[in-house]
């Protein structure tokens, strides 16, 4: 199976190509082309080509897909917007499934072992977004907050925004960003079964910083 991986919900744009098989136990998704760039604000404009690169790296066409999986945040609401579009344009044209995952999960399954774990990614404003997890599942969050309001305590290690972790006191796991395979390893239960996509809804966790004139009359 070949899956298309994306996640804007940062300000590092990343698409990749990555092959999974549906049928091996655990199933590990295997990178097979990756294209990264650090800028909040060209998401827009280097998402495709990255995606289309990542396609030419592997050998592929975009009629080779067979599924696409989206990091659908937390994160800000033009960013997520981005990824989010693309990747329902790119399985609307394909006849595909298109699977949302929480971005937070993708980096916590890049963190090897069963600690309790703490991710934590930029929120701006001076907040993060934030979740928990043992023994590799979620207990707690999504949610954003001031990393002063965050109790790192009972996780035992913390992943995420580099400029953020460091404000906690807990060792840091050196995983920043969603990868594409950590995107698919979120996904893959639901790729192995073929279930069928529940409709992509962003995770923004507060209201856009852009609202409509009428809004900000009421």
């Amino acid at each position: 199976m070949l899956v298309l991986a994306i996640d804007t919900s940062t300000p590092v744009v990343t698409a990749g190509v990555v092959s999974f098989d549906p049928d091996s136990d655990p199933g590990v998704p295997r990178t097979l082309a990756v294209r990264v760039t650090v800028d909040a604000r060209a998401h827009a404009e280097v998402l495709t080509p990255q995606i289309l690169d990542c396609l030419a790296q592997s050998g592929h066409s975009p009629a080779d897909l067979d599924a696409v999986v989206v990091g659908v945040g937390p994160g800000p609401f033009t960013g997520l917007r981005v990824g989010m579009a693309t990747a329902a344009a790119f399985g609307d044209a394909l006849g595909i499934p298109v699977h949302g995952v929480c971005s937070l999960d993708a980096i916590a399954a890049d963190v090897s072992g069963e600690r309790d774990l703490l991710v934590v990614t930029d929120a701006r404003r001076r907040e993060v977004y934030w979740a928990r997890y043992s023994g590799g599942a979620r207990v707690e969050g999504p949610d954003v907050v001031k990393p002063s309001d965050l109790d790192p305590s009972p996780s035992q290690v913390i992943a995420g925004s580099a400029s953020h972790v460091d404000m906690f006191d807990l060792p840091v796991e050196p995983v920043e960003t969603p990868s594409p395979a950590g995107l698919v390893k979120v996904a893959a239960q639901a790729l192995r079964v073929g279930v069928e996509p529940e409709p992509l809804v962003p995770l923004y966790l507060r209201r856009p910083d852009a609202v409509e004139l009428a809004d900000r009359r009421k």
